[in-house]
């Protein structure tokens, strides 16, 4: 058996590992649970979903706006010209170009950045670079908001707490919902607001129990499981 930490094992003593928490009691429990006294812990959540990824018309993705935001700073790119290169660099992105972009990414394998923008005549440039972007996430996409002609509300939400999820080929998706320094209540409202999305996104061709387990966890912390009748409870969702 791996041995753990001291601190590690003195957080995982505080919880019950067989247990099914309420989103009370866990988010109450999840900033107690921090390891570090460094950095100021990220609180993930993983959500099982009841759907087989293989199958394209279960495939789960899409983006939310979590109320409080993440807790990072988050570098935004974007891909345009002229007036909408302008709009992006007003709203705040970090770099904004369109071939010489493309050409340094392809160049110099520059990817100091979190997420990418691009407005929809610069796709064809793009291009070049997929699968540079693509394994990394980073690649834009209509289908969560990053291909658009609004490159200035897409950067404000990207650095305001957007954050994208697709669901792994094991049916589980994976976000951050905040710092461990957000309390309770914050981590909460983000969590709901996650999870309100898949609920939403449920595929139609998904059979039997959509939302079949929740946990939470800050980056060094034990994970906690949740309750997902006490969740569901909490979105008013049946």
């Amino acid at each position: 058996m791996a041995k753990v930490g001291k601190k590690y094992a003195a957080a995982a003593k505080m919880i019950d590992r067989e247990k099914r928490y309420g989103m009370v009691e866990a988010f109450g429990l999840v900033p107690k649970l921090k390891v570090s006294t460094k950095f100021d812990e990220t609180v993930d959540i993983a959500v099982r979903l009841g759907v087989d990824p293989k199958h394209a018309d279960q495939m789960v993705r899409g983006a939310v706006n979590l109320p409080h935001g993440t807790g990072k700073t988050v570098r935004v790119v974007v891909f345009a010209k002229g007036d909408k290169a302008k709009e992006a660099q007003d709203a705040g992105a970090t770099f904004v170009g369109a071939e010489d972009l493309v050409a340094k990414i392809q160049t110099e394998n520059w990817l100091d950045f979190d997420a990418a923008v691009a407005t929809p005549d610069m796709m064809g440039v793009i291009g070049k670079i997929a699968r540079i972007l693509g394994p990394r996430g980073l690649m834009p996409n209509p289908k969560v908001g990053t291909v658009t002609t609004d490159v200035a509300k897409a950067v404000r939400e990207l650095k305001g707490g957007r954050v994208e999820f697709r669901v792994e080929k094991s049916g589980i998706v994976h976000a951050p919902i905040g710092k461990v320094s957000f309390g309770s209540e914050k981590l909460q409202e983000n969590a709901r607001a996650l999870i309100e999305i898949l609920i939403k996104l449920k595929p139609a061709s998904a059979k039997g129990t959509y939302v079949k387990s929740i946990s939470v966890s800050s980056t060094m912390g034990p994970a906690l499981k949740l309750d997902t009748n006490d969740v569901q409870a909490h979105l008013g969702a049946k």
